[in-house]
């Protein structure tokens, strides 16, 4: 059985609420109210003049690579390298989808093999062990502040199976139900409590 390889990071909320419906505007507007600074300039281009035209020439580079046999593993894991000192040469972060174009084989073959769907027995260790070395880079950029966290994140869910899982606790607003007076409290629990003496007098 192909190994699972899913990481989940537990995060763990309690929501004081009475009803069901009550719990669901509770969570909704915790959602909204997300404290997250990280967000504030997401999506705001951070380039300087010569970047786009730099991305896209390393991009093209695999559109010129001779043709291999995919089949073979060894010629696999020859490209793989060749794409890795690629990277380090034109000091580019590799990525799973780059690392695909030069092997010539689209993300989802990479995480069939991944897998052991297909090709298990010739390709899979060889190219787990090459994604490995794409997290393991991905855990250096996220711990010294290489990638924006919110795009970070995005790339640990989507490309290495990361899982942020967040559970909610659901307790009544209210345990003992209603507001009730002391009064009432009084009678309602004093059959099921010993009877008390303080300062001489039966309480």
């Amino acid at each position: 059985m192909p190994e699972s390889k899913s990481k989940t990071i537990p995060k763990s909320k309690t929501v004081k609420a009475n009803t069901g419906e009550e719990a669901g505007e509770q969570i909704v507007k915790a959602k909204q109210t997300r404290n997250r600074p990280d967000l504030k300039k997401f999506g705001e281009e951070n380039t300087k003049p010569g970047d786009n035209s730099r991305y896209l020439r390393n991009a093209m580079v695999s559109l010129s690579l001779p043709q291999i046999d995919i089949s073979d593993p060894k010629q696999v894991e020859t490209r793989i390298k060749d794409y890795f000192q690629f990277c380090i040469d034109n000091d580019r972060k590799p990525n799973m989808k780059g690392m695909g174009n030069w092997i010539g084989i689209s993300r989802d073959t990479v995480n069939n093999w991944k897998r052991g769907d297909y090709r298990g027995q010739t390709h899979s260790d060889l190219i787990k062990k090459a994604v490995d070395i794409l997290e393991e880079l991905w855990v250096d950029y996220m711990m010294n502040g290489k990638v924006n966290p919110a795009s970070g994140i995005f790339l640990g869910k989507n490309m290495f199976d990361y899982k942020d899982e967040q559970t909610y606790n659901i307790v009544p607003a209210n345990p003992l139900g209603e507001e009730t007076d002391q009064a009432t409290l009084k009678n309602k629990y004093k059959a099921a409590l010993p009877e008390t003496t303080i300062n001489g007098e039966n309480d």
